[in-house]
């Protein structure tokens, strides 16, 4: 097997250190941050109060603190929030310019797995890594493989972790307690209330518009998020998903991913 790897230069890192590091981040975050190790990755966000997604992120455990994998244009806004969080915890929150590395479809030397979906390969921090593809080869596989990119596919505030698959790619630990956000994704996780998910589709020619309108017949079904020629991620109704679709007046074919079950 062929492992490709790719600088992502539209991920940045955020370093938080000192002795409350794991605590402060733990009670904030949809993941568990206090039993994680050195050398280990996991996925997680910050939400807002009512529960909706603001920062997808990646946790690294370092020996003296957590590094945090963001989108890098939502860096600083992160590091505005967390200060603001901070109060009289001891940490030092700062920004951190090693650079991010993906490796597909195996996880390359040095790299560690993503804890998402094993399909998608690995990630790395920092160091001299020589590449062979871009980030536009690793978006295309990221949507192969059918895996949602908050920063990428929902740019807002309006989505719910669990409408973007969170629940489903281990980026909320249900068992931690509590956290930001905490009751509203526990309650739809619970009572079953998930009526929308990001899920990929496919078509012929370049991908119609973002937000375009993904129709039933003549019922709304969904909306159309970012994607290239032939696939994009969409925002679906799951009831909705049976028929004939359309888009930008477009047959459009859901790919329901094995990791997303029946």
């Amino acid at each position: 097997m062929t492992v490709r790897i790719a600088r992502l230069d539209s991920r940045a890192l955020i370093r938080v250190s000192g002795p409350d590091a794991r605590p402060f981040l733990h009670n904030l975050l949809t993941q568990d941050v206090e039993t994680l190790s050195e050398g280990q990755l996991r996925f997680g966000a910050l939400l807002s109060p009512p529960g909706r997604l603001l920062f997808d992120l990646f946790l690294w455990g370092e020996a003296d603190g957590v590094l945090l994998d963001v989108a890098a244009d939502r860096r600083e806004a992160l590091l505005q929030r967390l200060s603001m969080y901070k109060l009289r915890a001891q940490i030092t929150v700062e920004a951190d310019d090693r650079p991010v590395f993906a490796s597909w479809p195996g996880v390359a030397d040095g790299f560690t797995a993503d804890p998402r979906v094993p399909d998608l390969g690995g990630r790395r921090y920092g160091g001299a890594v020589e590449t062979d593809a871009t980030e536009a080869d690793w978006q295309a596989h990221r949507l192969a493989v059918g895996v949602p990119d908050p920063a990428t596919d929902a740019p807002s505030d309006k989505t719910y972790p669990i409408e973007a698959d969170f629940d489903l790619l281990n980026g909320i630990d249900f068992q931690k307690g509590c956290f930001v956000g905490q009751e509203t994704s526990s309650r739809m996780k619970r009572r079953g209330a998930i009526k929308t998910r990001m899920l990929p589709i496919a078509f012929d020619g370049p991908p119609p518009p973002f937000g375009t309108e993904v129709l039933n017949g003549e019922l709304r079904a969904g909306e159309v998020l970012s994607g290239r020629d032939g696939a994009a991620m969409a925002l679906l109704r799951l009831d909705r998903t049976d028929g004939a679709l359309t888009a930008d007046g477009r047959p459009v074919t859901v790919r329901r991913p094995d990791w997303i079950g029946p």
